[in-house]
């Protein structure tokens, strides 16, 4: 593991490590719910009786402290204790994708050197295809979370068999590995981020201040996979409140989860805000207990904030960062309705500056790479000490800060705004155009439903920005719409903007956590 890179002097940490922590939770609420999925419900009794054996079988089996887990698996009650009773034992948790093929989760579960890998039953699929690819696992190192029997394995009511649940918590340091989060690994073998107990327990401490405590109750429909979820599920847990899991999102569940709970907390991604808004049903539900709604993973369009602010009680909060760390930002919707199209101010503790590309600091409202550093920054890049390296940014005074790849700018007032990923970018005819401010455009049509900006091949301009639109159902006839909103966008925008084309998509190819892909939206364009 690579050691430390420099994070920002934080007061004295106060928060237990969260293997301690929740045996206390035994105790103080032992009847009171924790967690609920479709299968059901567990108290706090029952949840950390349930990692502690985890735990104590971990150790028994061999694991020290300080070794990787890995687990595949859908939201699910096991799938919680797993990753609990892996942080009792001392172990370092690797969520992994079901979404990822599976020679690429081979590239994962090797490069973290995995000793145990927990297997939903939905995802069986993925390992079997693996076999023989996998080297660092433990002899009978797979475990069914959900299964009989399923690939030959033991499931977890067999491989627990008689062992006892008595509390033994790992005694860690802040600098213990906490988990290790894979990059989507869309291209070349996956990047780990290795997130240390300082780094949790700061992001604790921090997203504890937005309600999300004993008293919360969590919808959580992101997956567990993804840091976006692990940002409110850990204070949830820490201070024992009561996840609602979701295996897989739904905006009408969602809003009969909701109502049926009395949910006070989710986190969000933007694409989930809009179709839980558009769902024919939203407004007959019941949700005055929500507290607040939490976005992240994309900036969360102000129309979109607006509808919500007005329809769904509540305060939206969006908050801003990278899994990495060192950049966070946060928009309280309510405080700041004049600043809806910006992701917020740097949050406590956390800085944020602009540079051009020879990595020279620009002024406020000038446009350039968005760098920063805050209380929680990650230890690196696992095995990839090069990449973790060009991660960072050094500031004229010797700061250490993280390169966000996102271009933006921060006004005035410290407000930040995001216009696009830099890799993204088009460059047309020497200019520098941002895919954001096209699709602002074509959303404010009141036929456009989704809409991303891609650049494709010029001969005259090295590449020219092409409009993929998704549609309102029944807006129009397909060739008559696309003209149409070609005229109409191009009549809105600068010269440098317009548009080559427009093309009718019925939907936008998404990761789990609701970015749009352009890669994949590039790759039929590009040789």
């Amino acid at each position: 593991m690579q050691m430390p890179v420099h994070a920002p002097v934080n007061p004295e940490e106060t928060m237990a490590a969260i293997g301690e922590r929740i045996q206390d939770l035994a105790d103080e609420r032992p009847h009171q719910t924790a967690l609920i999925d479709d299968q059901g419900s567990v108290t706090w009794r029952e949840l950390v009786h349930l990692a502690n054996r985890i735990a104590n079988r971990l150790r028994a089996e061999g694991l020290k402290e300080g070794d990787t887990v890995a687990m595949l698996s859908e939201n699910r009650m096991e799938a919680v204790a797993v990753y609990l009773g892996t942080l009792v034992a001392g172990g370092c948790m690797v969520p992994l994708s079901g979404m990822a093929s599976s020679d690429s989760l081979a590239l994962m579960i090797n490069d973290c050197a995995a000793r145990y890998l927990f297997v939903s039953r939905k995802d069986l699929r993925l390992l079997d295809a693996m076999e023989g690819k996998l080297s660092s696992l433990a002899t009978a190192g797979c475990i069914g979370l959900g299964t009989d029997g399923d690939g030959g394995m033991n499931n977890l009511d067999q491989w627990l068999g008689n062992i006892d649940a008595e509390a033994r918590p790992a005694k860690v340091s802040l600098d213990h590995p906490f988990n290790i989060i894979y990059s989507s690994g869309t291209t070349g073998t996956p990047k780990g981020i290795l997130h240390d107990y300082r780094f949790r327990q700061r992001q604790m401490m921090r997203m504890s201040r937005f309600g999300l405590d004993g008293d919360a109750v969590n919808l959580v429909s992101t997956p567990l996979y993804s840091n976006t979820t692990l940002v409110s599920v850990l204070p949830t847990l820490f201070h024992g409140g009561t996840l609602v899991l979701m295996a897989r999102f739904d905006a009408r569940r969602f809003l009969e989860l909701a109502e049926h709970h009395r949910v006070t907390h989710a986190m969000l991604v933007p694409v989930q805000y809009q179709r839980i808004l558009a769902d024919p049903g939203f407004d007959r539900f019941d949700l005055s207990s929500f507290q607040l709604k939490l976005c992240t993973s994309a900036p969360l369009r102000a129309e979109v904030i607006r509808e919500a602010m007005t329809r769904w009680p509540g305060n939206i909060r969006e908050v801003y960062g990278l899994t990495e760390g060192g950049i966070s930002t946060c928009l309280d919707c309510a405080a700041h309705p004049g600043k809806w199209d910006s992701v917020g101010l740097p949050t406590e503790g956390a800085e944020v500056r602009v540079i051009d590309e020879q990595g020279h600091e620009l002024p406020r409202g000038e446009t350039g790479e968005i760098v920063g550093r805050a209380i929680s920054m990650m230890r690196g890049y696992v095995n990839r000490d090069d990449q973790t390296r060009e991660m960072i940014w050094t500031s004229p005074e010797g700061l250490v800060f993280y390169r966000s790849g996102d271009m933006g700018r921060v006004d005035e007032d410290g407000f930040v705004y995001i216009l696009d990923r830099r890799k993204d970018m088009i460059i047309s005819g020497g200019f520098n155009i941002y895919a954001v401010d096209i699709e602002k455009v074509l959303l404010s049509h009141p036929a456009v439903a989704d809409a991303a900006v891609i650049g494709i091949p010029s001969e005259q301009w090295g590449e020219t920005p092409l409009a993929l639109v998704v549609l309102e159902p029944g807006a129009g006839r397909r060739e008559q719409t696309e003209a149409e909103l070609l005229a109409w966008a191009n009549g809105k925008l600068g010269k440098t903007q317009r548009l080559a084309g427009v093309e009718l998509r019925t939907e936008l190819p998404r990761s789990t956590i609701g970015k749009v892909l352009k890669r994949e939206l590039r790759a039929p364009y590009w040789p």
